[in-house]
């Protein structure tokens, strides 16, 4: 799929707790944000849209977790057109665990901050996780924006307005409740997972989403599904149910697409 001037492509190339690496397109700009996987299969899943890790030019890093940023220092020691961004607290965090980074490569993107490239605008906001500043972004360009929101505890207020009436959204919807409270992990880790610096569960996706949702809102992505404590098809049922309970038209007024870890989604032109 071609992308002409007027118009933005994204494809999330994987959301889960085992990797996140989303793709983001204009004219003038090619953009990963995050490399939560190995470099060998990021370069699979974007041949797997017919897309080039060599025209890539620029990558945003949300926070230092390893789905986020494994390949981070790879992407950028073998391809060193990428020019990556982070927030100062991320780039000490992760220093220890993505290695070198080329100075002229590496670049600093304040939280709740607007930066311009070219015909991409590009907004990041600070989350409520347990990062060192965790932020995340929303582009926009030509009236359109995307967003793409995981990692967070809560979604105040503030962000909501932020992130209104998005044309797209790659939302968090970690973990099904009474999975997690049944499942083996340790009661400190339930703890951090459900607490205000913790992840979002499917019903609080939902009850995010519906303070955010506009007009010229198109697709909605359920993103960031735990491997041990969600199910594809619970998340999005759950989702979904919780909308058209609220009148939301899901299937009408916009889409609402489930993501992998394994398989990119396609290139959708907003």
């Amino acid at each position: 799929m071609s992308n002409d001037a007027d118009s933005m492509s994204i494809s999330v190339l994987s959301s889960g707790s085992g990797g996140n690496v989303t793709y983001i397109e204009t004219n003038q700009h090619k953009v990963l944000l995050d490399a939560g996987l190995s470099g060998i299969r990021i370069k699979k899943l974007m041949k797997s849209i017919n897309r080039d890790l060599n025209d890539v030019d620029m990558l945003l890093v949300t926070h230092e977790h390893t789905d986020h940023s494994k390949a981070v220092g790879i992407l950028a020691r073998k391809y060193p057109k990428i020019n990556v961004y982070a927030n100062e607290q991320t780039w000490k965090a992760m220093a220890s665990t993505i290695g070198e980074v080329p100075e002229c490569q590496k670049n600093i993107f304040p939280p709740n901050m607007t930066m311009s490239f070219g015909d991409l605008d590009i907004e990041s906001f600070a989350v409520s996780h347990d990062a060192a500043r965790a932020q995340f972004y929303n582009f926009h360009h030509n009236n359109k924006s995307f967003v793409v929101i995981t990692d967070v505890g809560y979604v105040s207020d503030h962000i909501s307005g932020v992130i209104d009436n998005a044309n797209a959204y790659v939302f968090e919807c970690n973990h099904d409740l009474e999975m997690l409270r049944s499942g083996e992990y340790p009661w400190s880790l339930k703890q951090r997972i459900m607490g205000d610096e913790g992840h979002l569960s499917n019903e609080d996706g939902a009850d995010a989403l519906m303070d955010c949702i506009g007009r010229n809102t198109e697709h909605i992505f359920i993103g960031h599904r735990s491997h041990h404590n969600n199910v594809k098809e619970l998340a999005h049922l759950t989702v979904a149910s919780m909308l058209e309970e609220h009148d939301f038209g899901v299937g009408h007024d916009f889409d609402l697409l489930d993501t992998d870890v394994e398989q990119a989604s396609p290139l959708y032109t907003l």
